[in-house]
Formats: C-alpha cells, sequence, structure tokens
C-alpha cells in the first residue's frame, strides 16, 4: 500500500431529510426537520448543503395524481387552509421472491422480446394519440416555448421521465436478471422533491412501479443506495430492528472539478470548459486501470454527473459484496491526494514507487505537458511560480534562488520552460553533495499533484451511501447523466455537448420518420421507432443496453456454474464433508 495517513473527514453539510415508511406518513403539508446521517447523504456535488436550507415541506398528492409546484401548492393551500393533508398511497408492492430465467434463451433475445410493443417508450404512433394541448407532453411546442421551460419545471421533467428514460434497462442493471428478483426490490432509493424534501427507503418491485411513483413525485432527481436484508419499506415492522442491514452496492468512485481548483487555471467553482475537463479523463484513465488490472474487476462504468464531474459504478458481484472495511481498503489504495486547497504539498509519498504508481505516472506524463504545463499554465505569475518553488526539496535552497532569479528576468515565462528550467539550472549546480534523486522524486511527486486523481473518498467507503442514478437531469444545467464510453469515446467526450433536457424534446419533435423500406408498411415503420431512438440519447442508451447484456450474461453464467457444482456435489460418494 502506497500510502498511509487516513483521509479528511466529510465537510458535507446535511441536506433536509424525510423518512417515508410503508403508509407514506411523512407525506403530509407541513415543516419537517430532520438530518441525513454523513454517511448516508446523497453524493453530488450540486446538492444545495447550506445552512438555511434546513428546514422543508413535502407536497401532498393531489387527489387527481397531479404533482403540483410550490407556488401551485401554496395558492391551493391558502384556499382550502383547513382542509388535511391528502395521504399517499404505497407505490410499492412487497419485494417478489427470486425466479430463475428462462433456460436457453439468448439475453439479446430476452431484450428484443420484451423491447416489442410496449408503452415504457412511447413511439410516434403513441404519441398522436395524445391530444396537442396535454401538459404532459411538450414535443409539440415551439422551440422558443420550450428553451423558455427550465430543465426543473415539471412539465419538463415529465416528458423526460414518460418517454426517454430508460426505465427497463435501470431495472435490468440493478437486479442483474431481466426477471425481478430481490437485487432490485429490496434495493433502497431516495428521492429530492421540487421542494428539496429529501424521501429515503422507497422501494419498488418492478421497474413500472418505480416509474409511476417518479410520474407521480416528480423529484428533481432521484439517487441509489444498497440492497438491504428486507424490504426497505418494512424496516420499521421488523421486530429486530438489527436484522434490516445494507447486504449490496456496487463500489462507486466520485471525481469532482471542484477539487482541482487550486490547480486549474480557465474555470473555477461550478464553471467547467473542455481544457479543465481533461483532469477527469486523466482520473478515469487511472482509476479504471487499476480497478481492471489490480483487482480484477470487469464490469465498471462512467457516468458523467451532468456538470463537473463523473461517477464509476463498479458492478462485478464480487464488488458489490465488499464490505465497508475492504471498500476502505480500496479507496485508501488509490488516494495519493491529500489535503485541501490552502494546504502545502498533497503528494508524499514512500520509495520505491508501489507499481501502482508507476503505471500511473506513465499513464500521466503525456497529459501532464499537453494538458496541464501548455493547457493550464499552472506557474505563469509570481504567485503560482512560489506554489512550484515550495514544492521543489527544502535542502536544495542554491537550485530554488537560481531559479527564482532567473524567472524575475523574465516575468511572462511559460510554465513549459519553467519546468524545463528546473533541470538545467540544476545541472550547473556547484552544490556540494547535489541529491539528483531527491530532485527526481519531487518531480514526479509535482506531476501527481497536478495529474492524479482526486477522490471524494467518502462516497467509495461506505456500503450505504446514495449515489445520484445514471440518466437523471442535472437541475441546473438541464443535461442528462450520461454514460462515458471509456474504450471508444473517453478523449472524445464534450460535457458540455451531452444533451439537454430541452434539446431532446426538440429533436423529438423535429424527427422525420424514415421511408418504408420495400414491403413494409408505414404503420411497422412507427411501431418500431421509440422516443429515445428519434434523438441524440440513442447512442448513449444503446450503450448502457449493451453494458447491461454483459453484466446479466456473467452473473448468469456464475449462477449456473454454482448450480451445476451443488448438483454434482450433492450425490457423489467423492465428496467430503467437514
Amino acid at each position: 500500500m502506497p500510502h498511509s495517513e487516513s483521509p479528511p473527514e466529510s465537510e458535507d453539510s446535511p441536506i433536509p431529510m424525510v423518512n417515508v415508511d410503508q403508509e407514506r406518513e411523512g407525506a403530509v403539508a407541513g415543516s419537517t426537520t430532520a438530518q441525513v446521517p454523513e454517511a448516508q447523504q446523497p453524493a453530488d456535488e450540486d446538492v444545495d448543503m447550506t445552512e438555511s436550507n434546513t428546514t422543508t415541506k413535502i407536497l401532498s398528492a393531489p387527489t387527481n395524481g397531479t404533482t403540483h409546484t410550490l407556488e401551485s401548492k401554496a395558492a391551493s393551500q391558502a384556499e382550502t387552509s383547513n382542509n388535511q393533508a391528502t395521504p399517499v398511497p404505497d407505490a410499492a408492492t412487497s419485494a417478489p421472491t427470486e425466479s430463475k430465467p428462462a433456460t436457453g434463451v439468448k439475453l439479446e433475445e430476452l431484450f428484443d422480446e420484451m423491447d416489442s410493443d410496449d408503452d415504457e417508450f412511447p413511439t410516434t404512433k403513441a404519441a398522436k394519440r395524445e391530444p396537442a394541448s396535454s401538459p404532459d407532453l411538450l414535443s409539440s411546442q415551439s422551440d422558443m416555448e420550450i428553451d423558455l421551460h427550465e430543465a426543473s419545471d415539471p412539465e419538463v421533467m415529465r416528458t423526460f421521465y414518460q418517454r426517454l428514460f430508460p426505465w427497463r434497462y435501470l431495472f435490468q442493471w440493478l437486479n442483474h436478471s431481466p426477471t425481478p428478483t430481490n437485487d432490485f426490490g429490496h434495493r433502497e432509493f431516495a428521492f429530492t422533491l421540487q421542494n428539496d424534501a429529501y424521501l429515503r427507503y422507497q422501494s419498488f418491485a418492478t421497474s413500472d412501479l418505480l416509474r409511476k411513483d417518479v410520474l407521480r413525485l416528480m423529484p428533481s432527481r432521484f439517487e441509489i443506495g444498497p440492497v438491504y436484508t428486507a424490504n426497505p419499506r418494512d424496516r420499521k415492522t421488523l421486530r429486530n430492528s438489527s436484522a434490516f442491514r445494507p447486504l449490496a452496492k456496487e463500489l462507486c468512485f466520485d471525481i469532482d472539478l471542484t477539487d482541482y481548483d487550486d490547480i486549474r487555471t480557465c474555470c473555477d467553482k461550478a464553471n467547467i470548459c473542455q481544457m479543465c475537463w481533461q483532469f477527469i479523463t486523466m482520473a478515469i484513465k487511472v482509476v479504471d486501470t487499476a480497478l481492471r488490472e489490480d483487482f480484477g474487476f470487469k464490469h465498471i462504468m462512467w457516468v458523467y454527473s451532468g456538470r463537473r464531474g463523473a461517477h464509476a459504478w463498479v458492478c462485478d458481484k464480487s464488488a458489490r459484496a465488499l464490505d465497508d472495511q475492504k471498500r476502505r481498503a480500496i479507496a485508501g489504495y488509490l488516494e495519493v491526494i491529500r489535503g485541501g486547497a490552502q494546504s502545502g504539498k498533497k503528494v508524499n509519498l514512500r520509495r520505491p514507487l508501489h507499481p501502482h504508481l508507476v503505471r500511473s505516472l506513465d499513464i500521466l506524463k503525456q497529459h501532464f505537458q499537453s494538458d496541464v504545463l501548455e493547457a493550464q499554465d499552472p506557474w505563469r505569475t509570481d504567485d503560482q511560480q512560489e506554489k512550484l518553488l515550495a514544492l521543489l526539496p527544502s535542502d536544495q535552497k542554491q537550485l530554488v534562488s537560481a531559479l527564482r532569479n532567473k524567472w524575475a528576468s523574465s516575468p511572462d515565462r511559460p510554465s513549459t520552460l519553467k519546468w524545463a528550467d528546473i533541470d538545467s539550472v540544476a545541472k550547473t549546480s556547484t552544490a556540494k553533495n547535489f541529491d539528483t534523486k531527491s530532485l527526481l522524486d519531487a518531480k514526479q511527486d509535482i506531476v501527481l499533484e497536478y495529474t492524479y486523481p482526486r477522490l471524494d473518498i467518502e462516497v467509495s467507503k461506505k456500503l450505504n451511501h446514495l449515489l445520484k442514478s445514471p440518466f437523471v437531469v442535472h437541475p441546473g444545467t438541464g443535461r442528462v447523466c450520461v454514460p462515458i464510453d471509456v474504450k471508444r469515446g473517453l478523449e472524445s467526450f464534450d460535457p458540455l455537448g451531452v444533451p439537454t433536457v430541452q434539446s431532446l424534446i426538440r429533436e423529438i419533435d423535429e424527427w422525420k420518420k424514415p421511408e418504408p423500406k420495400e414491403g413494409e408498411q408505414e404503420q411497422e415503420v412507427e411501431k418500431h421507432v421509440v422516443d429515445w431512438e428519434k434523438t441524440s440519447l440513442k447512442g448513449y442508451i444503446e450503450f448502457f443496453r449493451s453494458f447491461v447484456i454483459g453484466l446479466m450474461k456473467d452473473e448468469r453464467e456464475v449462477k449456473v456454474k454454482r448450480e451445476r457444482e451443488e448438483e454434482g456435489g450433492g450425490g457423489g460418494g467423492e465428496s467430503m464433508e467437514f
């Protein structure tokens, strides 16, 4: 292990939370205050966590099943101040028992069979049945009207969740099978509502029940938690409260560009551009390689966070079963950068370097030259160059003084030349016992400090940590949290080019159906085109679908192998008992 210090405690402030039981007793109009335990806080960089945001209301469900905004709710309460809040009915039934998938059928065929003739992804034909004035569908509105809608507008979100969100593939990803199991039925979901109320311990037996509850509550986003030993909705009915505990969850990692603010010069805070996004690209390369080569994980999905970061979901069965101690060990293995923006040297490594760090340096050295020295020019100003000099060996005072004098005579000297000056000035040093080894080590540490992944380590440590679901819409930017194809499209991925919910709705409206092929009826063409296939979301959903197929295939092969081993060992006289 290359590191020994423990990481700092998370400084995230609590956000409002309401625990919703099976009877939804929490869904009433009124003021509710609660704290989210630190390890269970939702992991996203854009949650409003100010101290003033500690008291919130939960929208009660209107009797007609429509979700109101805060303004309309306030007006409704003013007119009916004597009425009590309408209780919210259960959105899901109890978790199903596990069932075996049909044998002799390819996973691809299961997908094809389930995708045909389904209302989850409405087709062009289905959309035509909707009245033009329907508030649920915005695709018939003009471009100007669509652009006026914010991404957090409930009607915009309703259209997205009704017509574009890949509910079935999300179910199969978390369920690890086409047929319902406890992997999905005992999974926790958490909703952040439009009024910032936070609903914990939601669970659903099927993707359709999840979809219906999302459309009813219209959350600004939802998060995914662990699989529990029992249905999360039933946790308060258990006789033994200790029997309710997290059982499995994907191993997750979170990278946020705000953690690079002390070294990126192009942007800061929530702002990003293609230049500073390269820090995320470097981080993904290093972490993904380590997880695959050092730990043997195979099914790793990277997801754009919607604004300024990326999340990793390690979905292998062995990763999902890791306890907190093993998760902390893996997180510590990958942690190199320590300390906040105001701290001094953040990389202090023992020599010889661990093979993981040697490999990481090999991956990062090219990025350091082009994406750090040339693109960011991190040491151009006097204050910035002093940060560089402070990272050189403390016993090399003559070298530091010579470099400072050299750069003072050339105020606008770029960082590429200042980096080269370190070696050239060192070669002319007349100091006795000049330690070239310590200088080389210091330069390696500098490269790592400016390129190595800066992980939000708390996200990875706990089994019960919640993380934003793929394909939700970021309420601040309107961008969809799409998966990133690391093998084919990592270098070319542009976070600013990710489709927004507004642009996707416009693409549906502008889509033109293809001409029928020879012998094909026009109705057949319409039937096979679902709405997401008409948009720029198509490539991302197809990639997600292929990822899910590969995951389920491996899960089924392991299950079949285990069953065969159990059958083979059950009746044989050669088996040994202990």
